[in-house]
């Protein structure tokens, strides 16, 4: 969330990735911040994936990333 802050305070363009365990961490987070980043919440868990899984993960999420990255 900080680099996220950070990166667009830079004027440069980030998204922040996460998994759905997150959600709620995140928008409390980025209300102390007083910022809304850009974010894209992909399936939790995380650490128990293969990598076939985590690069399926990626692939769902791409789009959506780059989306974001060009709003």
């Amino acid at each position: 969330m900080h680099d996220t802050t950070n990166f667009e305070a830079e004027g440069r363009p980030a998204v922040f990735v996460a998994s759905t365990e997150f959600i709620e961490a995140a928008r409390s987070q980025a209300g102390s911040l007083g910022f809304d980043p850009a974010a894209v919440f992909v399936p939790h868990p995380i650490q128990d994936r293969t990598d076939a899984e985590l690069h399926a993960l990626a692939e769902a999420a791409l789009e959506e990333i780059v989306s974001k990255l060009q709003a």
